[in-house]
């Protein structure tokens, strides 16, 4: 059932640690990445990566030769409201500054009350499109493995406003999430593809603040973009492989970043586009992804995890041959899906323990 609600949202101050910092059990790595490799695709996770061949792919691929026309992004988060949540779940619609984020429970989770793990989910969609309705049933599923409510950020996407304009947004439901009672310990960024980004920038955000603990439990990410530039992408065997995206598809979305960030005015000049794997500094938290090993982002995911590991940050990557981009939007139907958020799951609450 859906509550929706108006909540106050903190004002702009300094944030209190709410709770004792408490030691992590893996505080530091062997400067490598650890990766494993999963099975490859059942016949579920084959066709449902055929059916994005089929058909993302060839929409993407049009829109990759005219990003600037006036596409309804927004439509799909719309159209995906049809998608009913699961029996038992409670959602609620929290009032941020400049957006809304939706509070997630799976049946059985205990509610949001400052005392357990917390996870805050930012959305994937190229900056573009979906949001809280496309990501419904993953949120409630990961909910679910990790026994935490979840907070899903509707941030500002391009063209209309800039991607740093969207980390604003993260940050005021993190800061929310703090009001609530929450310590940095007790909270998960997570987030799939563009929503990775988010994440990792959020993460180095709260690192520049400087704040004594200000440390989230971990991070987490899904198929993850990590970076804008689209020169190390270009260049990996798996742009003739990915069932998504075509060659063309993010140099459109490049273009589009980078038109947003000239468009918004930071301080008298236009907003930078932000690199955070040019940003990389130790003491960011303890890492997960799960990636594709077909799709082009697996190009991202390793070099951030090079670059975590170098740094001293414990990093665990998990590649899944065969499956499209974000291929646990695709549970139940994928086991493979239920699985990578199984172990999603597994990892939170052992990083919130």
């Amino acid at each position: 059932m859906t509550a929706p609600s108006k909540s106050a949202v903190a004002p702009r101050v300094h944030i209190n640690a709410g709770h004792t910092r408490k030691p992590r059990k893996y505080p530091v790595s062997d400067w490598a990445p650890v990766e494993v490799v999963e099975d490859g695709p059942s016949l579920a996770g084959r066709l449902v990566s055929l059916a994005a061949l089929l058909t993302i792919r060839p929409t993407l691929a049009i829109g990759s030769y005219a990003p600037r026309l006036p596409w309804p992004w927004g439509l799909v988060d719309f159209v995906a409201r049809a998608v009913r949540p699961a029996p038992g779940t409670v959602r609620a619609t929290i009032g941020l500054p400049n957006c809304t984020a939706q509070l997630v429970r799976a049946p059985g989770v205990l509610p949001a009350d400052g005392k357990r793990a917390v996870i805050l989910y930012l959305h994937g969609g190229a900056f573009l499109t979906c949001g809280a309705n496309t990501h419904g049933r993953l949120v409630t599923a990961l909910s679910s493995y990790a026994d935490s409510p979840v907070l899903i950020v509707n941030y500002r996407m391009i063209p209309k406003h800039s991607v740093g304009q969207a980390v604003e947004d993260c940050h005021d439901a993190y800061r929310w999430l703090r009001a609530q009672g929450y310590g940095p310990d007790q909270i998960v960024l997570a987030g799939d593809s563009a929503g990775g980004y988010l994440a990792l920038a959020l993460a180095q955000r709260l690192q520049r603040e400087g704040l004594e603990g200000e440390t989230p439990a971990a991070l987490v990410t899904l198929s993850p973009l990590f970076e804008i530039d689209n020169e190390t992408r270009a260049n990996h065997p798996n742009t003739r492989t990915d069932v998504m995206f075509g060659s063309r598809a993010f140099y459109a979305l490049v273009d589009l970043v980078k038109e947003a960030a000239g468009r918004r005015v930071v301080g008298g000049r236009p907003e930078e586009v932000y690199e955070p794997l040019d940003h990389i500094e130790p003491g960011l938290p303890r890492t997960l992804i799960h990636v594709s090993g077909s799709e082009v982002l697996v190009s991202d995911a390793r070099k951030a995890a090079r670059r975590l590991a170098a740094a001293g940050v414990p990093v665990e990557v998990r590649v899944w041959p065969g499956q499209m981009h974000v291929f646990q939007l695709a549970m139940p139907f994928v086991p493979e899906a239920t699985r990578s958020l199984r172990q999603i799951g597994e990892y939170i609450r052992e990083a919130t323990w």
